[in-house]
C-alpha cells in the first residue's frame, strides 16, 4: 500500500512525502517537495468510551466487542479502551472474564468506578459505588485492566494506588470531592492523570482551587470531552493555553446512543434521554456523550487553533503514552505499526488503516 504525496502529520512535525506500507508496518517514507490536500495522521485513540452504536460494554459479548471494533474503524479509532461504569466487583470480574479474546484494537479496559465519591457520581449509579478498602481485588486486577478511575479521598485509595503500581495499571482521578491538598498528595504519590477534566471535579475558586485548579496548576495529564456540551469552546481553549497539547487526550465518553438516533437509552441501569446530541438523566445530569471521535478532532482544532503536530498528540500519541505503547504507534516512522488515518483539509475522515490494512474508506 502506498500513500503518495500526502502531508505527513507526526507529533514532532509535518512534511510532504510518500509513505509505503508492507506487512503491517511503515516500510519507507520518502520526503518530497510541495503541498498536499490530504493529511496522513496516526490512528485515533479513545481510552474512555462506554458504548457505541448500541453496543454497551456492560452487556457486551465477545462478538459485540469485535463489532464495536469494526464500527470504530469508521471513526478512525484504531485503539480504544471499553470503559465500564460502577458495578459490584463480581459483575466486573465476570464481565472481564468473558470478554476475550479481545479484538487487536482493544488495548484492555478502563474501569470508571466503583471506587469514587457518591457526592460526585454524575451519571453513575449510586447503589454500586463503594470504597476499595477491605475488598479483595486480586481477581479483578488479574484481567486486562489498563486504567482505573477512583477518588483519592475515598477509603482505600492508597492501597489501590499501590496495587495498581504493582500491576502496571494507571490510576486516574475522577468523580471526586477532593480539595487541592488531597490532589497534591495524590500527585506526590505518583498519580498523574485526571478523568474527563473538569467534569465531576470540585470547581476552581479563588480561596480553594479544588481538583479543577489542581489539574491546571500541577503537571497532571488530563482527558477531555470536547463536544461543546461537557466543556465550552472557551474553556477548552483556556486549558489548551495553560496545559499545552502535551498533557491533553481527547476522549468521547460515548454511550450507546453514539452514532444512533435520539431517544431513550440506558447507562449503568439508569435511563438516559438523548435530544439535540445531549445525553442526560431524568434530573438533567449529563450522562456521557454521543460524541464521535472525528468530531472531537474537528472541535479541538476549531476551539483552540492548535497546530497539526499538536493535534496528533491529543488525538493519539498522548493516550498511547498512557498505555506505554508509543514505541509502535502514535508516530509516523519507518518500522512503526501502520495504524493511520487519511483526512482532507477540513478534517473529514477518508480512510482508516489498521495494521497495514485499509479497514474503512468513505468512498
Amino acid at each position: 500500500m502506498i500513500f503518495e504525496n500526502v502531508e505527513i502529520i507526526d507529533p514532532e512535525g509535518t512534511y510532504t512525502g510518500t509513505v509505503e506500507i508492507e506487512r503491517g508496518r511503515i516500510a519507507r517514507i520518502i520526503p518530497k517537495e510541495g503541498t498536499s490536500k490530504y493529511l496522513l495522521m496516526p490512528g485515533f485513540v479513545d481510552i474512555h468510551t462506554h458504548a457505541h452504536k448500541g453496543i454497551d460494554v456492560m452487556h457486551a459479548s465477545n462478538k459485540d466487542l469485535w463489532r464495536w471494533a469494526e464500527a470504530n474503524f469508521e471513526q478512525g479509532v484504531t485503539t480504544f479502551l471499553p470503559t465500564t461504569v460502577s458495578a459490584p466487583i463480581e459483575v466486573l470480574e465476570n464481565l472481564l472474564a468473558s470478554s476475550g479474546p479481545l479484538p487487536p484494537s482493544v488495548a484492555g479496559f478502563h474501569l470508571e468506578g466503583p471506587f469514587i465519591n457518591p457526592t460526585k457520581k454524575g451519571a453513575q449509579n449510586g447503589q454500586f459505588i463503594f470504597p476499595s478498602a477491605g475488598k479483595d481485588l486480586r481477581r479483578l486486577l488479574e484481567y486486562p485492566v489498563r486504567i482505573i478511575t477512583a477518588a483519592p479521598e475515598i477509603d482505600g485509595f492508597e492501597g489501590l494506588c499501590a496495587r495498581c503500581c504493582e500491576k502496571g495499571i494507571v490510576l486516574s482521578i475522577g468523580h471526586t470531592s477532593a480539595d487541592y491538598r488531597t490532589m497534591q498528595e495524590a500527585f506526590q504519590t505518583g498519580v498523574r492523570r485526571i478523568t474527563h477534566f473538569p467534569n465531576a471535579l470540585t470547581p476552581l475558586a479563588h480561596r480553594e482551587i479544588g481538583a479543577t485548579g489542581a489539574g491546571l496548576y500541577l503537571d497532571f495529564d488530563i482527558e477531555m470531552i470536547v463536544d461543546g456540551i461537557h466543556t465550552s469552546p472557551e474553556f477548552v481553549d483556556l486549558v489548551y493555553r495553560i496545559k499545552g497539547a502535551d498533557h491533553i487526550s481527547l476522549i468521547t465518553d460515548s454511550i450507546a446512543a453514539a452514532g444512533m438516533h435520539e431517544g431513550e437509552y440506558e447507562l449503568g441501569g439508569l435511563p438516559v434521554f438523548v435530544s439535540g446530541g445531549k445525553a442526560v438523566l431524568a434530573d438533567g445530569t449529563l450522562a456521557g456523550s454521543t460524541l464521535l471521535f472525528p468530531q472531537a478532532v474537528r472541535n479541538f482544532v476549531r476551539f483552540t487553533g492548535c497546530s497539526l503536530p499538536e493535534l496528533a498528540k491529543v488525538s493519539s500519541y498522548n493516550a498511547l503514552k498512557v498505555l506505554k505503547d508509543e514505541g509502535c504507534t502514535g508516530k509516523i516512522r519507518e518500522g512503526y505499526r501502520a495504524n493511520l488515518v487519511l483526512l482532507d483539509r477540513e478534517m473529514n475522515l477518508l480512510q482508516t488503516i489498521f495494521e497495514g490494512d485499509r479497514v474503512y474508506t468513505s468512498e
